[in-house]
């Protein structure tokens, strides 16, 4: 399994105590999917699930847990690899019982080609993905022409990816990315309800940070 030349992530707040990661792994073998070079079945994971849906970057996990309770016909995956915010989530799917939430501890470029089968997800989510505000970081952004083509292979025909983000530069650059692909349709859209409010996101607001939605489904 191939590791990515360039992050689209940076290593923060990665410490955690040896009980908080006793618990994480404890939980992580109940909860979480082992990373393999084999191809995942989805309908032995979700067996009754009418869409199967990929987070990327879930941060602490609270709009993840979210949504999984407020759509319990739904399998979601979450894949992330900062420690700390998988125990959080982790500890969420036990605190609320989700039959329907697991979760991957890994870079998503090396988790989606090798586990999972082309056309085997309904939708992905990726809210507020790090916006790499410097022009020098701008190659760590995950929306990029690769990514595109990398995401279009493993979502069903007429699938979508969900956006958000609360930097407007970055939101100009996605739209920017899209734009020309004959792989996708789509753009602006006003939030819809199915995506909450979390405390990260009415931090930003508070700031006068403008938040945009996007939604892009695959051709």
């Amino acid at each position: 399994m191939e590791r990515p030349s360039v992050r689209s992530y940076s290593i923060r707040g990665s410490r955690i105590t040896d009980a908080q990661r006793a618990a994480k792994d404890a939980m992580q073998a109940l909860y979480g999917i082992a990373v393999e070079p084999k191809k995942l079945n989805m309908k032995e994971i979700f067996p009754t699930s009418e869409k199967i849906i990929m987070e990327i970057g879930f941060g602490m996990g609270e709009a993840t847990a979210i949504i999984a309770k407020n759509h319990p016909n739904n399998g979601y995956i979450a894949v992330d690899v900062h420690p700390p915010g998988i125990g959080k989530l982790l500890a969420r799917i036990v605190e609320d019982d989700l039959k329907n939430l697991r979760v991957i501890e890994d870079d998503v470029h090396v988790v989606l080609p090798y586990m999972f089968e082309d056309e085997s997800l309904d939708g992905i989510h990726l809210y507020f993905p790090d916006p790499w505000p410097k022009k020098k970081h701008n190659k760590r952004r995950i929306v990029n022409e690769g990514f595109l083509s990398l995401i279009h292979a493993k979502l069903k025909k007429d699938g979508f990816i969900h956006i958000a983000t609360d930097w407007v530069p970055y939101a100009n650059f996605i739209q920017e990315v899209f734009a020309p692909s004959e792989l996708f349709t789509g753009g602006v859209i006003a939030k819809p309800d199915s995506r909450p409010v979390t405390r990260f996101e009415g931090q930003g607001i508070d700031k006068d940070h403008q938040v945009t939605d996007l939604m892009y489904f695959r051709k």
